[in-house]
C-alpha cells in the first residue's frame, strides 16, 4: 500500500491507495495462462498425433485454420457482447465453452474431428483478450495500463512454459487423451475464483475510495451513448490497431503451432526432448511481455507523451525481432532457441503496447469492440499464414520463408500504424 494524492478531473483525492486492482490483474493473468495451456497442448502433441492419427502438412494447416477461423468469427461479435453485458458474464461463458472444447479433443480420432474440436476451442478462446483488455481499462489509469497489460499478457508465455513441462509427463504416464482432459479442467477452477472475486470497480465492496479515485484519475471518457459496432470502422485509429494485429498476430500463431514441429524436424527432438527448449523460449517471452509493458509505463512516468512512449517501445521490439530471419539455417539448437526466444519475447513486448493503444485511443465502452475487431483481423492473418505455411512446408520442406516473414513484418506494421495514428490521438466518437 502507498500513500499518495490522486488528481482527478473534479479535484484531488488523498489517501492510501490499495492494491486490489492487482488482484484483478492476477485473475486475468491466470485466465490467459489457462487459455494458452489449452491451445498449446495440440501443438506439442502434433508430432505424436500426426503419427497416430495420420495427416500431412497441408491437413495440419487446415486444422490450425479451423481454430483461427472460429477465433476470427468469435472476435467478430464477442467484443461487442462483452461491451454490452460486461466482463464478468462474458468471461464466465467463454471459459466454460473453451474448457469443454479442450476436453473434447480427447474423444477425437480423425483430422476432421480435431478440426471440429479446434473450431469450438477457437470460439471460446476468442473472448479472452477483449475481456482482459476491457477489464484493464476499467481497473487501471492509463499510466499503469501497459504494465498491467504486460503482466496479464505474460500469462500466455507461462501457459506456453507449463504446457511443454506437463503435457509430455501426462502423455507418457496416462496417454495423450489425459493431457487434454486435465488441462481442460483448469478453466473450471479459475471460474470459481472469478465469480467470487470480480465486480466492476464502482460497486466492488473491497475497493477503497482512495483506490477507486486513483483508478478514475484520468479525465472521464466523453459521453458516447451506444456505439454501433460498424461505426468503429470509420475511425483511422481502429484501422491502425487492426493493421497492427493483422500483420503481427500470425507470427505468434506460427510459434505456437509450428515451433514444436520445427524443432522436431530440424533437430530431431522427440516429445520428451521438446520441453527444455520450449520452456527456455517461453520463459524469455515472459520477460519481454512484462518488460515491454513496464518500459512504456516508465517512459510515461518520466514525462514522455503516451504516443511517444508506446511507439518507442514498439520500435525497439520490432528491431529485436529482425535476427530471427537466420533461425532456419542455424546448425546449433541453442543458437536457434536464442534467436527465436528473443524474437518471441520482443513480440510479447510489442503486443502489450499494441493492446494498450486500444484503451489509449477509445473510450472504455468501445475498447472490447475495438480489441475484438483487431483480434479478428489477427486471426484472419493467422489463417492465411497457416494455410500458406502448410503448402510451403509440404512443397519445399524449408522454414526459411516463414522466418523471413517473421523477422520483417513488425517494422512494416509499425510504419502503417504510425501513418494512421501518428500521435495516438483519442477517437472523437460521434463528434464529441
Amino acid at each position: 500500500m502507498n500513500t499518495t494524492t490522486v488528481e482527478r478531473a473534479g479535484g484531488k483525492v488523498a489517501g492510501t491507495v490499495g492494491h486490489y486492482r492487482w488482484i484483478i490483474c492476477s485473475l486475468l493473468f491466470f485466465a490467459t495462462t489457462i487459455n494458452y495451456i489449452d491451445r498449446q497442448v495440440f501443438g506439442i502433441l502434433a508430432p505424436v498425433l500426426q503419427q497416430e492419427i495420420g495427416w500431412n502438412e497441408i491437413e495440419y494447416g487446415y486444422i490450425v485454420v479451423a481454430f483461427q477461423a472460429a477465433y476470427a468469427l468469435g472476435l467478430l461479435v464477442v467484443g461487442r457482447l462483452i461491451d454490452r453485458y460486461g466482463t464478468k458474464i462474458g468471461y464466465s461463458v467463454a471459459v466454460v465453452l473453451w474448457s469443454l472444447a479442450a476436453m473434447a479433443h480427447a474423444v477425437t480420432r480423425s483430422a476432421t474431428g480435431f478440426g471440429a474440436a479446434r473450431f469450438a476451442l477457437g470460439l471460446g478462446e476468442s473472448a479472452n483478450f477483449p475481456a482482459a483488455v476491457k477489464t484493464i481499462a476499467e481497473w487501471f489509469p492509463k499510466k499503469e495500463r501497459a504494465f498491467a497489460t504486460g503482466v496479464f499478457n505474460s500469462g500466455a508465455n507461462i501457459g506456453a512454459v507449463v504446457a511443454p513441462a506437463a503435457v509430455p509427463f501426462l502423455t507418457i504416464a496416462y496417454g495423450w487423451q489425459a493431457a487434454f482432459i486435465v488441462t481442460g479442467l483448469l478453466g473450471f477452477i479459475w471460474l470459481l475464483a472469478w465469480i467470487l472475486v470480480y465486480e466492476r470497480p464502482e460497486i466492488h465492496r473491497k475497493l477503497s475510495p482512495a483506490e477507486l479515485g486513483f483508478i478514475r484519475s484520468d479525465p472521464p471518457d466523453p459521453p458516447t451513448g451506444k456505439i454501433p459496432w460498424a461505426s468503429l470502422l470509420r475511425y483511422r485509429q481502429t484501422w491502425a490497431f487492426v493493421a497492427g494485429k493483422f500483420l503481427t498476430d500470425p507470427i505468434w500463431w506460427f510459434y505456437i503451432y509450428w515451433l514444436p514441429k520445427f524443432l522436431n524436424k530440424t533437430y530431431g527432438l522427440t516429445l520428451t526432448d521438446l520441453g527444455l527448449p520450449l520452456i527456455a523460449i517461453y520463459t524469455m517471452t515472459s520477460i519481454g511481455s512484462i518488460g515491454g509493458g513496464w518500459l512504456s509505463s516508465r517512459f510515461i512516468a518520466l514525462g514522455w507523451q503516451i504516443g511517444r512512449a508506446r511507439k518507442t517501445v514498439m520500435l525497439i521490439c520490432a528491431i529485436c525481432i529482425v535476427p530471427i530471419v537466420a533461425a532456419a539455417n542455424v546448425a546449433n539448437l541453442w543458437v536457434a532457441v536464442a534467436l527465436i526466444g528473443v524474437a518471441a519475447a520482443a513480440h510479447q513486448g510489442w503486443s502489450a503496447n499494441l493492446f494498450t493503444t486500444a484503451s489509449d485511443m477509445f473510450p472504455r465502452d468501445a475498447v472490447g469492440s475495438v480489441v475484438g475487431l483487431g483480434g479478428m483481423a489477427g486471426a484472419i492473418g493467422g489463417m492465411l499464414l497457416a494455410a500458406s505455411a502448410g503448402f510451403l512446408l509440404e512443397w519445399t520442406g524449408s522454414y526459411m520463408t516463414l522466418f523471413i516473414i517473421s523477422g520483417s513484418v513488425y517494422l512494416v506494421a509499425l510504419f502503417i500504424f504510425n501513418l494512421l495514428a501518428p500521435n495516438l490521438e483519442p477517437a472523437v466518437i460521434d463528434g464529441r
